[in-house]
């Protein structure tokens, strides 16, 4: 039996929606655009599904644009509302220094096009501060853009003040929601941004399926040219089944918000708990008490994530050391980083993200393994710190040290 501990990365589709995208792949096969029969029934469900990512965060069926996930959400906001707000003479950007790769490389790409780009710091659990972001905005800021919760930490950023802060000079706000969306109740208009991005399989939806929610009102250049599909804000033919089911994902996601089904924090703070009192020197990253429910982070002194990862995956546990997006890559968390965290905790540090799929016994299954693994690893680490310690480099001829470079 294995038990996915990595629903930040991406959740298993709800079995009613695997069912209703394959109905419609295979009964619903018309273009959203025709004027025929089977098109207009096509247009119904995406227009179903319109209403029910709308409502999913207290918003308005027209305010959707329907995108490919995430990644195309974030880029359409702020690559939209930079160039939008170019003609004003506002060419100032500002992200968080942890955002989504999405975001940060985003600006990154706008830097080089001649845009200036500032990102804000956070303290050490991971949270903007507003009297930051008072300090570095100016009348040339376009567009501040922040994420609503971390997808490494879970922590929760106060959005509805960094909005006020942004409004006040004239400049738009964006947030990437797409870790917050289906797991804490949203309504866009308490949080007082101008732009959320959202993404369907991070609540039990369809890869490949997203939506960017747009105040009415707000100019946005499009960045995907061509038909005039989405009211001329992204063209190309929809993803009718896709977008069926981040719908129905988005209507369940309601329900069990709206009956506190959603609530994974007695199973986050279960999984805590046990680990902080199984095994010695563990220590939570980030703000414990303002963060979305389902999400833990956790350093194990003297253990390599990467190490443990393998161990809990041979063991049938899957967890993560960071996003999924970043995997590959040899660079520590750039989050963590960021909180001043030193780097022998970065690289010790692994990422638990429960979800629908999760109970108690799961929960208890992973604390009964995880003190034996962290201490043959800690075993390990030391053994081979002890034979570095005791080589000594080897003398060439010559004399000169080879040991070194």
């Amino acid at each position: 039996m294995r038990i996915y501990l990595d629903h930040n990365a991406t959740t298993p589709l709800d079995p009613s929606v695997s069912n209703a995208i394959s109905a419609t792949l295979r009964d619903d096969f018309g273009n959203p655009s025709s004027v025929h029969h089977f098109g207009q029934r096509a247009k119904q469900l995406v227009d179903k599904a319109r209403s029910a990512v709308a409502s999913l965060i207290k918003a308005e069926p027209p305010e959707i644009v329907f995108t490919s996930g995430g990644t195309e959400s974030d880029n359409l906001a702020i690559r939209g509302a930079a160039d939008a707000m170019k003609s004003t003479g506002r060419r100032h950007l500002i992200t968080s220094a942890i955002e989504h790769e999405a975001v940060l490389n985003t600006i990154k790409a706008l830097d080089r096009q001649g845009y200036q780009t500032t990102l804000l710091p956070v303290d050490a659990n991971g949270i903007v501060s507003v009297e930051d972001l008072t300090r570095i905005i100016n009348d040339k800021t376009a567009l501040v853009s922040v994420m609503h919760a971390n997808n490494e930490i879970g922590t929760i950023q106060p959005i509805t003040d960094l909005a006020e802060v942004a409004h006040k000079h004239g400049a738009l706000f964006h947030t990437d929601a797409i870790q917050s969306v289906g797991k804490i109740p949203i309504s866009v208009k308490a949080l007082g941004a101008d732009l959320l991005s959202l993404s369907a399989h991070k609540f039990n939806g369809p890869k490949g399926v997203g939506a960017l929610w747009l105040k009415r009102g707000v100019r946005l250049t499009t960045v995907q040219t061509g038909g005039r599909h989405e009211r001329n804000r992204r063209a190309g033919t929809e993803n009718v089944p896709g977008l069926v089911g981040m719908g129905i994902a988005s209507e369940l996601a309601q329900q069990k918000l709206t009956e506190s089904k959603q609530d994974f924090s007695t199973l986050r703070d279960l999984l805590e708990e046990g680990v902080l009192q199984e095994v010695p020197d563990a220590a939570i990253n980030g703000q414990r008490n303002r963060r979305i429910p389902n999400t833990s982070n956790i350093s194990f002194a003297g253990v390599e994530a990467e190490s443990l990862l393998i161990a809990l995956d041979l063991e049938g546990v899957a967890v993560s050391t960071g996003s999924a997006c970043s995997s590959g890559t040899l660079e520590p968390s750039h989050v963590l980083r960021a909180m001043g965290l030193p780097s022998n905790r970065v690289q010790s540090s692994i990422r638990f993200s429960l979800g629908t799929s999760n109970n108690r016994a799961d929960i208890e299954s992973l604390i009964s393994i995880l003190p034996a693994l962290v201490g043959r690893l800690r075993a390990l680490s030391s053994g081979s710190s002890r034979m570095d310690k005791d080589r000594r480099p080897v003398e060439s001829n010559s004399g000169s040290s080879r040991g070194n470079r």
